[in-house]
């Protein structure tokens, strides 16, 4: 009797067991399924309103006219064993659309991971004239490096 409760148990735990999935643990960040989302957008037809309602909020905009939104989905996942657990990039999709004066979508892109990989950045620097320091400020921080080093 005490040996059949014990193969109970075991096959009821066996059973709870195999139903459950295992799934990676996935970390995301701004929308998710955006690929899919974006499909429902037809341009020359779709507007903010409805952009709003079937995505979102856009999580960046263009300040001057307010017309290009910016939408991104990132999901990492936990690497395996032989990476020691560091996050894998599974997908970073980043959705631009554009609007027109009156608010409707005239164009729509949508960069994948292999796309973004394969855009060029600039190497030069700007240069900002509000971070400048005038003669004065310089030189009065050289004195006063001047002074602290002398103290030693």
């Amino acid at each position: 009797m005490f040996l059949f409760k014990n193969h109970v148990k075991l096959l009821l735990l066996f059973i709870i067991l195999s139903a459950c999935q295992i799934q990676d643990p996935l970390k995301t960040h701004g929308i998710i399924y955006l690929e899919n989302r974006s499909k429902k957008l037809i341009t020359d037809k779709t507007n903010k309103n409805d952009v709003i309602r079937i995505i979102g909020a856009p999580q960046i905009k263009n300040e001057i006219n307010n017309s290009d939104w910016i939408y991104i989905e990132r999901v990492l996942s936990k690497g395996k064993y032989h990476t020691l657990g560091k996050h894998k990039l599974e997908e970073n999709n980043v959705l631009v659309l554009s609007f027109d004066k009156f608010g409707i979508l005239t164009d729509k892109k949508l960069f994948k991971k292999e796309d973004i990989k394969k855009l060029k950045f600039t190497k030069k620097n700007t240069e900002n004239d509000l971070s400048k320091k005038s003669f004065v400020q310089s030189f009065l921080e050289s004195v006063r490096q001047k002074m602290y080093s002398n103290r030693k």
